[in-house]
């Protein structure tokens, strides 16, 4: 005969999948921060999080694809943790000083341990891994990069860019060099960087020196 009482609720299973299933995610982005990508294994993820190495491998078939919905779900916290709602880059009028600060910040989470070690494994991981690097494209990188074009289109419907200019192309200009010297260490990741990047790019597509819109 079972001691439980007529009114206590029965365990609920989502809600502990769910509180298992961040606990995976939270132990492979630290232990990818400890010991390195090459050194992380699903049996020590299993160990950290407190869960049997079969549940992890009945969510997820790759190390690689542990680390990257922990990713997206580091992604999904940092947005949470901006003031106010989240709309995506600012759009105060100024759109040099719109890119500048949300170019900072993303400087500020390259030089930022919990975010480098992750993103240096699944950039590693995705080269010679086609589905994780499609995955990594579609779901992390595609949406953030649709930001700054929507950002840029409305700048060019208010006349501060040129009316033909390429929005991908010029997204591509932005971000392409901030993110060749993170991977690549050729200089050090700094604010200033950031703002003659925006600088230089929208100096160009804008067709004229003054890029802060009407």
């Amino acid at each position: 005969m079972s001691s439980r009482s007529p009114d206590a609720k029965a365990p609920d299973p989502a809600r502990r999948s769910d509180r298992s299933r961040r606990a995976i995610l939270d132990a492979a982005l630290s232990l990818v921060s400890e010991v390195g990508y090459n050194k992380l294994t699903i049996e020590a993820i299993a160990a950290r999080a407190g869960v049997g190495k079969q549940t992890i491998y009945r969510w997820w078939p790759s190390k690689a694809a542990v680390l990257l919905d922990a990713s997206l779900a580091l992604a999904d916290d940092a947005k949470e943790e901006v003031e106010g709602d989240w709309t995506g880059i600012p759009d105060t009028g100024d759109l040099a000083a719109d890119l500048k600060l949300v170019l900072r910040a993303t400087v500020d989470q390259f030089n930022d341990e919990k975010y480098e070690a992750p993103m240096r494994a699944l950039t590693a991981a995705g080269a010679t891994d086609p589905e994780l690097s499609a995955r990594f494209t579609e779901q992390l990188l595609r949406p953030q990069l649709a930001l700054y074009e929507e950002r840029l289109r409305a700048a060019r419907e208010a006349g501060g860019l040129a009316a033909d200019v390429d929005l991908g192309l010029t997204v591509e200009m932005l971000v392409g060099p901030l993110t060749y010297r993170w991977l690549m260490g050729t200089a050090p990741l700094t604010h200033a960087f950031a703002d003659e990047l925006v600088d230089r790019v929208l100096g160009g597509v804008a067709g004229v020196s003054k890029v802060t819109e009407a």
